[in-house]
């Protein structure tokens, strides 16, 4: 049985960012925050301990960008049987939210910390989750090729791009889930990458600057 305190609070921010979930989502959700206490007392996977501020800091702060990913999706003709890959998952942030929230979508989560990758796989596995895959390998090793390629709080975005070019599919592009307007990582961005839209977010009972960054490739000749 769920906490009722970490359920409402979860409804409630679900609510104030215009997410319809289904009581399956719900549980699902703080399941999977459960699972990132559990093996954060053996891990570390997150600095933040406490269920509630997990709840606000992790589970609420994914969940901003489940619109916005969708319209972004949606624009670009990608929506259905769309594939998402997070990059430096950790903890699985924002990708395992993705993948509860978004069962259209095919979420892959990478990371280079063994335990991390376990983490998602272990999660996967418990919450049944048939649309999340967890690779352990370097980003820059990954196969594949994906309609969104999404990191939060990994890297530089002049790195982050670099190294995941290779990975966008044909009409894809990058979401950067970033805290404050990050106008020093957006000058340093090489000529053949270009910001298309910055888009402010609102975190339900989260007193912090948050925004994605959206960026796509420069057409060759353009």
């Amino acid at each position: 049985m769920s906490d009722p305190t970490l359920s409402a609070a979860l409804r409630e921010g679900a609510a104030a960012l215009g997410l319809a979930l289904a009581d399956a989502q719900v549980e699902a959700l703080l399941a999977y925050l459960e699972l990132l206490q559990k093996w954060n007392r053996v891990y570390n996977l997150t600095a933040v301990r406490e269920p509630l501020p997990m709840l606000r800091h992790h589970l609420l702060d994914s969940m901003a960008a489940i619109g916005p990913l969708r319209r972004t999706l949606l624009a670009r003709g990608a929506s259905a049987g769309a594939r998402l890959l997070d990059v430096g998952s950790g903890g699985g942030l924002p990708g395992v939210v993705v993948a509860i929230c978004c069962p259209d979508i095919h979420v892959t989560c990478v990371d280079a910390v063994a335990k991390k990758s376990a983490f998602i796989r272990q999660s996967a596995a418990s919450l049944a989750l048939a649309n999340l895959e967890s690779v352990h390998a370097r980003v820059e090793k990954m196969p594949g090729r994906f309609d969104i390629v999404c990191s939060r709080a990994f890297a530089s975005m002049a790195d982050f791009v670099a190294w995941t070019a290779p990975l966008l599919a044909p009409g894809a592009c990058w979401m950067a889930m970033k805290g404050q307007h990050p106008a020093d990582e957006i000058a340093a961005l090489p000529d053949t990458v270009r910001v298309f839209h910055v888009e402010q977010l609102q975190v339900p009972g989260l007193d912090a600057q948050r925004c994605i960054v959206w960026l796509e490739p420069v057409p060759s000749g353009a």
